[in-house]
């Protein structure tokens, strides 16, 4: 899908993660997503990946799980509704998700895996799509949303929890060598 969701495709609030990517092919970008993402978290020792910029914030692992448990997510919120599911999906508590996991006592290796294996699901579920699919809306997290517009907020999501990693994380006087 080439063309970038609008506005009326998804709440306002996503509007933080849509508008963080590029024009062009939801499925090229993801694709190239998870490569960087894994090039971004290829040499993480385990000590980095227990290291929070500041309390209570997730540690490395933590995002790295978080991102994993959301692209499950919204790959399923994506599939419903390409199928045309007409109830609404149920929103999730993140922080409870993340609390629930014990993300830290995973290597960063497992993390890393974890997230390319569902990715490479969400991008199988995509490719077989048909365009109208694409256009199909249903309700999610409490307002109406396109499939094309579920993918553009899942790349988003990612890219922001990326620079927060590199911004507040990996750039950080604290950070552990």
């Amino acid at each position: 899908m080439e063309k970038r969701p609008g506005i009326k495709e998804y709440d306002a609030y996503f509007s933080r993660y849509v508008n963080l990517l590029p024009d062009g092919d939801i499925v090229a970008i993801l694709e190239q997503q998870i490569k960087e993402t894994n090039m971004l978290l290829q040499n993480i020792t385990e000590t980095q990946g227990l290291f929070r910029y500041a309390p209570n914030k997730w540690s490395v692992k933590e995002i790295i799980g978080h991102l994993t448990d959301t692209e499950r997510i919204l790959g399923y919120t994506l599939l419903c509704i390409s199928r045309g599911e007409n109830k609404e999906l149920p929103r999730y508590d993140k922080d409870v998700y993340v609390q629930n996991a014990a993300f830290d006592k995973q290597t960063i290796n497992e993390l890393v895996l974890n997230l390319t294996i569902v990715r490479n699901a969400t991008l199988q579920l995509l490719k077989s799509l048909n365009p109208e699919d694409w256009l199909r809306r249903g309700i999610a997290n409490g307002s109406e949303v396109t499939v094309r517009a579920m993918a553009s907020i899942l790349a988003g999501h990612e890219l922001h929890h990326c620079n927060i990693m590199k911004e507040f994380y990996f750039a950080s006087n604290d950070y552990p060598l």
